[in-house]
């Protein structure tokens, strides 16, 4: 039971519309009778009642219009929809308690090292939205640049793993994959999850949106069935047919990494910690009993050097050894992007053309899926080295895997057309020569600048590859967008940065592209 102090008079909901993302925010006038004798001001942590004790915590924002009246309270989108209330519904505010766990975030600024009841606290406390995204991003900050050890992170991702639904599907084998990110294009899950399930086994992935890169597989799978599935609905395809490809922010896995993930968006921060405790989480929630992490490597990549991609796995198994999962580490290269489409729906064409068998499909993203695929083969079967990759490239090429993927995306809702995008640029080269270098990060940021991920159909579609010899007015890649303004800005960033595709050009005297 909420207390409502009788000397507090109630307000009536307005739904303002106003967009504020992920963080609920309230409106009040500045004259407000509540807001002088409550003494709130802009930006104050609020708490809003109703009458039926439902109760959220918001941001306060101060407003001196004529937007409400005296006796009104406005809503954002978000805090209209997670309070769930009508209009004109009476609605009294007052003080939250101080947050405590905020001691627990100060103590890890200052590099203290936090026992597991630390995390629980913080955890509950960001699941329950007493956060602000001030204070999410204070927590992010500070488990940031190696400042988690594996005791730390192990407390951390057993925190989330208790903050949300978790899953046993009464299996001694449940499969899964993760990778952790920084290359282009590096769409293999749709045809790892499809080779797997045409083998028999039971793959329920729950995959992320993007957070630093211009699309994650649900993004990209979004592009091509429904993705948003209830815990309910994901029981009942992987039923039907062993597996599906959903977005774990539907099904609530680890509520408090969706909301963590938010924030690190925003931020442009994905550290190792985090990542590790955001990985794990989700993988033990959903049910799975053996995962594959795959880590590219490479100088524009996420992991940058194998020195780097040793250590990550070193916390990355030893986490796991701590929560009981099977885990195992594969490095691959990653050096340049893959496939051919960077973005939601080019990289949705390019997993489509080698499910599909087509001959122009890209070999890149075909002989890495089937390199993951038999690896996860070979964790759980009795093959022999090399005999994983002959399964998974029988279930590919006979097409069975084409087909367990439409059964997948037919009991998901159905299989779509990826969109196209109405607005293109071709980059071409101006001499001829070899492709020494590919920066994955900055056709990541051109990609994002295009519209990616929240544009489906932008992003950018490369043509070459390291070791391709390109000749003069040879297209070397091409930007998509849904609007000529995002278009223009991801074009002017790549005209300041002619070097994202270095040529080696014949004549020494050249050796650029512009």
């Amino acid at each position: 039971m909420i207390f409502i102090p009788e000397r507090m008079a109630p307000l009536r909901a307005r739904r303002l519309g106003i967009d504020t993302h992920h963080e609920p925010t309230l409106y009040l006038r500045a004259d407000s009778p509540v807001c002088r004798s409550e003494g709130f001001e802009s930006l104050s942590r609020i708490l809003a009642t109703s009458t039926d004790d439902k109760h959220i915590i918001a941001s306060l924002n101060i407003i001196t219009s004529d937007l409400l009246k005296e006796d009104e309270v406005g809503f954002s989108e978000a805090a209209w929809l997670r309070f769930g209330i009508e209009t004109d519904a009476p609605i009294w505010l007052s003080h939250p308690k101080p947050v405590q766990s905020m001691s627990h975030v100060r103590a890890k600024v200052f590099g203290h090292h936090l026992k597991p009841e630390a995390f629980q606290e913080i955890i509950h406390d960001i699941v329950e939205g007493r956060y602000s995204e001030v204070q999410l991003a204070a927590f992010i900050t500070a488990c940031g640049d190696d400042k988690l050890d594996d005791d730390e992170i192990t407390s951390l991702t057993q925190a989330m793993v208790d903050s949300g639904s978790r899953i046993d599907w009464q299996l001694p084998i449940v499969l899964d994959k993760h990778c952790v990110g920084g290359l282009p294009g590096n769409r293999t899950t749709p045809i790892v999850i499809s080779i797997l399930t045409a083998c028999g086994l039971t793959v329920p992935k729950t995959s992320s949106r993007a957070i630093t890169s211009p699309a994650g597989t649900a993004d990209t799978m979004e592009t091509l069935t429904q993705v948003s599935l209830s815990l309910d609905e994901m029981r009942d395809v992987v039923g039907r047919v062993g597996g599906c490809l959903a977005w774990g922010g539907s099904v609530k896995l680890s509520p408090a990494d969706d909301l963590l993930i938010q924030v690190e968006r925003a931020l442009d921060i994905d550290s190792e910690g985090q990542l590790i405790a955001s990985v794990l989480s989700k993988k033990i929630a959903a049910g799975a009993t053996h995962v594959l992490i795959d880590i590219p490597v490479g100088p524009t990549a996420k992991v940058r050097s194998q020195e780097a991609a040793d250590k990550l796995s070193r916390s990355f198994l030893s986490v796991a050894e701590r929560l009981g999962l099977h885990l195992r580490i594969l490095c691959t290269d990653g050096r340049q992007p893959v496939g051919r489409g960077i973005g939601p729906a080019l990289e949705a064409r390019d997993l489509l053309s080698v499910l599909q068998n087509h001959p122009d499909a890209p070999e890149d993203l075909k002989q890495r899926a089937v390199c993951l695929a038999a690896a996860m083969l070979e964790m759980v079967q009795p093959l022999k080295p090399g005999e994983g990759k002959t399964l998974a490239l029988k279930m590919l090429e006979s097409g069975a895997a084409w087909n367990k993927f439409m059964a997948i995306c037919s009991a998901q809702g159905g299989l779509k057309t990826p969109p196209l995008a109405p607005y293109r640029y071709a980059l071409i080269a101006h001499h001829q020569g070899l492709v020494v270098e590919i920066d994955n990060r900055q056709l990541a940021k051109i990609a994002k600048l295009a519209g990616a991920p929240a544009d489906p159909a932008a992003g950018v579609e490369i043509h070459v590859k390291l070791g391709d010899r390109v000749e003069e007015s040879m297209p070397l890649l091409t930007i998509h967008a849904e609007s000529a303004g995002e278009l223009n800005y991801a074009v002017d960033f790549l005209q300041e940065h002619p070097h994202i595709i270095r040529i080696h050009a014949c004549n020494p005297i050249e050796d650029n592209v512009e």
